[in-house]
């Protein structure tokens, strides 16, 4: 406006000596126009996918699938469709989330500084060997190397000495053993390994790597002493492998064209010879796996079905002398053997004299023993004071995981055990507690691979505290956290303003005969309990069994009944829920966000019976029990009422899609990652390949009462017709389990019978990539999911 005022006094200056500033105003306002207010622009139209009407009949019951041509992968045309539709769907996407563009980098900033720096993993010593992975500065994939032990006690990353170079010396003292990045060239760009094992011998390095163009895992065999390939093995469809013959040989599974686990090969490194055929599994229910035992003496094998579960022991010294049946029992039993000094120790969860048991338990038997004459005898007495989660054995020490109601504890005790004839209390073999933080919400054992140690590596996990790789040494007593995000501690610090100049110190500690620790060891965890607290409630759930919640939230922002929260659910596999500290969520948390989890039937952490009744025909209990704790966030005033969103990531999305069904106004949004969505087609007519684990999970279709439950519980087959539904963000993968027609029709079916709000959009997000491979697609995911989530509470 100046520039316009000084321009118009400067062109009548000449003919007037004295312009009058009414007639200035009056001449400026003559000219001007007052802009009408803008509407606000109209909302974008969802997409409309076209409908054709297929009908499909089981067990006398008809229904109508008018999505169905979006899975026909064969069908040219039905995939040209469905190319344009998808294209539609992430325009569609993206308009509705346009407002938040700022938003979303400004998160996507907040959860990239939070990303670890770290630029090694912790170096994992075996035998005379540091083995690590480290990423090198501009690379999207890290490399795998070693180095001596002797040659470097202290080293802790890559920094020291830089790339592996000591300066004092001249020397390299560094070997580079696999770099992914030149991997990622011969699979397009793109590097996902699933296996990799070091031979005994560490002489060779065997692993797989996925070729996504073909949908398998490649394997190959690396000789570390050149660094050049072996010319064989080379195999396509590996899914395990095995070292015998102290590194002279391999054994490998491949699968079927449907991804089953069905040959097992032996290859002898550096021959020229065929590799020989161990084992075939005819049966199209039947799986195959192996491993070897820690002391590398035996390598198991594993053959499960619908119907049993069998285990052989083959002699890793001579591989081709045949395989000794050890074990036998029914389907689905989870079985792992180990050895040492001449007995055989099978941890499992199998029915005692044909009754069924609730919980793992620990068996033991000499070698030397025919199937027949074997007798296995029970370790420890069944009233144990503790129920055992896991073990991990060394030379001299069995490692327990522990839990004591819901307490984790992390014990050990001395080997070898006692001969006795009865069986025996653990508290009798003098175990010894390790430390641990508070609010454990599980214990993870590491690789631990030198079976002669006395350092065993374990991750211990938390709500409330970034994950934590710790070293026990149980011999000597000391204890050292080799790995944890101290950065995220500092910054918090920050944030709520009691920053101080003090340094992070971790230091050896001695063990104590429990698993608490003092105050002024607390601090060593990088606890985040002094920024946000943690609780734990009872839930009663529809049929008055307990649910445990876990509710987390910042101290400073919780205000009784104003807070928006977001309630995690899986249930599914006997999986303890996921309540490890997440960086994404802080972004949530310092929003005055409650973050909460159910840990419904059917999940982990409460024994068989919790995960059996959660599952097939029962699981409509867990839908049921994730209903009753979102209610009781709601009624307790923990979170606002109208304020409260769901999360459900793979068989977690099928929870809360079946939630929101039954009660639509629960939820005011929610997130489903990759989720499982129609199970009536999925188990009926696989397209990808299922195991019978799924099946025991979700039903048999071919099983009247499975089939009945399925329909009911189904998300896709059970939308409620003109009702209004919460904001629904579904994100899906062209490489997932469940396949991206699960998502894009389900999404079309909301859409379809739902009232149509824009408040309450139903979005699909597709990625190209798996994003748990790339830590900076993931925090972009996370930081779209998050805006969504805040967009829709402000809405």
């Amino acid at each position: 406006m100046r520039h316009l005022l000084s321009s118009f006094r400067r062109r009548h200056h000449h003919h007037h000596h004295r312009i009058t500033p009414p007639r200035i105003h009056f001449i400026f306002y003559a000219n001007y126009k007052p802009q009408k207010p803008q509407p606000p622009p109209a909302p974008p139209s969802p997409p409309n996918p076209p409908k054709k009407p297929v009908t499909f009949t089981h067990h006398g019951e008809s229904w109508e699938d008018p999505y169905s041509w979006m899975s026909q992968l064969n069908d040219k045309v039905a995939m040209r469709h469905m190319d344009v539709y998808m294209e539609q769907e992430e325009k569609y996407t993206e308009a509705v989330m346009s407002d938040t563009e700022r938003l979303q980098s400004k998160l996507q900033t907040e959860m990239g500084s939070r990303l670890s720096n770290d630029l090694s993993t912790p170096p994992l010593r075996w035998g005379p060997w540091l083995y690590y992975r480290r990423v090198e500065e501009g690379k999207q994939y890290p490399v795998l190397c070693r180095r001596l032990a002797r040659a470097n006690e202290d080293f802790i990353s890559n920094k020291s000495p830089s790339a592996g170079f000591d300066f004092t010396s001249g020397k390299r003292i560094e070997q580079k053993l696999l770099d992914y990045n030149e991997e990622a060239e011969k699979f397009g760009g793109y590097a996902y390994e699933e296996l990799s094992e070091v031979s005994p011998d560490h002489r060779y390095l065997a692993y797989t790597m996925y070729d996504k163009d073909n949908d398998y895992f490649k394997m190959y065999v690396r000789d570390l002493n050149f660094g050049s390939l072996c010319s064989k093995p080379q195999e396509d469809w590996v899914s395990n492998i095995a070292w015998g013959k102290g590194g002279q040989a391999l054994l490998y599974v491949v699968t079927d064209h449907c991804k089953r686990p069905y040959r097992i090969y032996c290859s002898m490194i550096g021959s020229e010879q065929d590799d020989v055929l161990l084992l075939e599994e005819p049966g199209e229910n039947g799986y195959v796996s192996i491993r070897h035992t820690k002391d590398f003496q035996f390598v198991t094998v594993h053959i499960f079905s619908t119907t049993s579960s069998k285990i052989f022991l083959i002699d890793a010294a001579e591989p081709l002398s045949g395989m000794i049946p050890v074990w036998e029992c029914e389907a689905q039993s989870h079985c792992v053997v180990e050895h040492h000094q001449g007995y055989l120790y099978l941890f499992t969860d199998a029915a005692k004299d044909g009754q069924s048991v609730d919980h793992h338990y620990l068996l033991r038997s000499p070698v030397n023993c025919t199937l027949n004459g074997r007798k296995w005898e029970n370790i420890f007495s069944d009233n144990l004071e503790f129920i055992i989660e896991d073990v991990d054995f060394s030379d001299k020490h069995l490692v327990l995981i522990v839990r004591d109601g819901r307490n984790f504890r992390l014990c050990s005790i001395s080997l070898p055990l006692p001969s006795v004839k009865e069986e025996i209390k653990l508290k009798e073999l003098s175990p010894q507690f390790l430390p641990l933080p508070k609010n454990v919400s599980q214990i993870m054992p590491g690789t631990n691979y030198d079976y002669y140690s006395s350092t065993m590596r374990f991750t211990i996990s938390s709500p409330l505290m970034p994950d934590a790789v710790v070293d026990y040494d149980i011999s000597c007593g000391k204890w050292n956290i080799v790995q944890q995000q101290n950065l995220l501690h500092e910054t918090t610090k920050v944030l709520y303003g009691t920053s101080s100049s003090a340094s992070f110190i971790q230091s050896p500690r001695n063990l104590g005969s429990n698993n608490k620790i003092n105050p002024e060891e607390h601090s060593m965890w990088n606890d985040l309990s002094e920024f946000y607290a943690c609780e734990v409630h009872d839930v009663t759930s529809y049929d008055g069994i307990i649910v445990p919640l876990t509710v987390v939230y910042s101290r400073r922002r919780k205000k009784q009944a104003e807070n928006p929260g977001l309630l995690y659910g899986h249930g599914a596999y006997g999986e303890i829920l996921d309540k490890r500290w997440r960086s994404e969520l802080k972004s949530l948390l310092d929003r005055g966000w409650v973050i909460a989890y159910a840990d419904v039937r059917g999940g982990g952490g409460g024994g068989k019976k919790w995960h059996h009744d959660g599952r097939r025909t029962k699981k409509i209990n867990s839908i049921y029990d994730y209903i009753s704790c979102a209610k009781f966030l709601i009624e307790r005033e923990i979170v606002q009422g109208n304020k409260l969103a769901g999360w459900g990531y793979s068989a977690g999305g099928l929870l809360v899609a079946s939630a929101i069904n039954i009660c639509p106004s629960l939820l005011r949004a929610a997130v489903m990652e990759v989720p499982f969505l129609d199970p009536t087609n999925t188990l009926l007519n696989p397209i990808l390949p299922l195991t019978p684990a799924d099946y025991e999970e979700f039903g048999y279709p071919g099983d009247i009462n499975d089939f009945q439950a399925i329909r009911k519980y189904s998300p896709y087959d059970n939308i409620q017709k003109d009702t209004l539904y919460p904001a629904i963000l579904v994100t899906s993968s062209f490489y997932t389990r469940f396949g991206v027609w699960e998502a894009a029709k389900y999404v079309a079916r909301v859409r379809e019978y739902s009232v149509y709000d824009p408040k309450h959009p139903v979005l699909l997000n597709l990625t190209a990539d798996i994003v748990e491979e790339n830590r900076y697609l993931h925090c972009k995911e996370s930081a779209l999911e998050t805006a969504f989530l805040i967009k829709m509470m402000e809405s």
